[in-house]
């Protein structure tokens, strides 16, 4: 039997409705996840193993809080060399794996001021210039996504209040990459409304949207976008950053995962 053949026999039987994608420096959110088996991404059908440091290239299955869910530690990227088909290739295999509701990660650039690196945002739309002409919808309005879930959002935002704290839900900016953004496209985002800018999420989303998946969106801003801070961007930066929402983004990956489950069949809910 294939190493994936006997991942997926786990899952089975843990039937796991979550699945949650990890961005950049995020491993260390998962404090509450209880790994029961784990496969790597080379050994799942239509996956390559990431080259991206902060990309763990394996997906596991446990339980978060108690609660059966899947882990991709890591994700694959456009500007890799990997075609889209391949970059999405996770989300097929989520679907494939029973997942009904898909948390996405990423780590960001704060475009917007109230964003500060360490700071987290819900996903509410994004913009995807991800293809030639991609500016040109834009023109006309029509360059917003939204295939985020507004229930989705809304867990999350209530989380955060009941921790004392505000959570913004504002619209990705998705480009290629591997290049940050030069100052003048940050100042074109600002204009078209882009709260934070990233390198992934978008075609991720737009493939669980299709499969019929429940989508939810977060952004650790790590860095303030090219132009808006004083120091040079770099990769070190990123995963620095992100350590500062770890505790914060474990809490609302708990709530996301834990609202997976009917509230008739919930054991007693942790304190937020």
């Amino acid at each position: 039997m294939s190493p994936f053949a006997e991942f997926a026999e786990t899952v089975a039987a843990l039937a796991p409705r979550t699945a949650i994608v990890l961005g950049s420096g995020l491993a260390g959110a998962t404090a509450a996840f209880v790994e029961r088996a784990m496969v790597s991404f080379g050994d799942i059908p239509g996956l390559v193993p990431p080259t991206v440091h902060g990309h763990g290239g394996r997906l596991a299955v446990g339980e978060w809080s108690g609660v059966p869910a899947l882990l991709f530690l890591g994700r694959l990227h456009f500007y890799e060399g990997h075609p889209w088909n391949v970059v999405t290739g996770t989300i097929r295999t989520a679907k494939k794996l029973g997942a009904k509701r898909l948390v996405l990660t990423n780590a960001a650039g704060g475009i917007n001021p109230a964003l500060a690196p360490g700071g987290l945002m819900a996903i509410r739309g994004h913009i995807k210039l991800l293809e030639p002409h991609a500016w040109r919808p834009l023109a006309s309005d029509n360059g917003l996504s939204q295939p985020y879930s507004p229930s989705l959002i809304s867990a999350m935002q209530s989380h955060e209040r009941a921790n004392g704290r505000e959570l913004l839900a504002g619209i990705y900016a998705a480009l290629t990459g591997p290049s940050y953004e030069t100052p003048a496209e940050i100042r074109a985002l600002a204009k078209c409304n882009a709260d934070a800018v990233g390198m992934s999420t978008a075609m991720e989303a737009e493939e669980a949207f299709r499969l019929g998946l429940e989508v939810a969106g977060i952004s650790c801003i790590t860095n303030q976008a090219a132009g808006l801070g004083d120091t040079t961007l770099d990769h070190a930066e990123v995963l620095v950053n992100a350590k500062l929402a770890i505790e914060r983004m474990g809490g609302l990956l708990g709530r996301l995962v834990r609202e997976s489950v009917p509230r008739a069949e919930r054991k007693s809910e942790p304190r937020p």
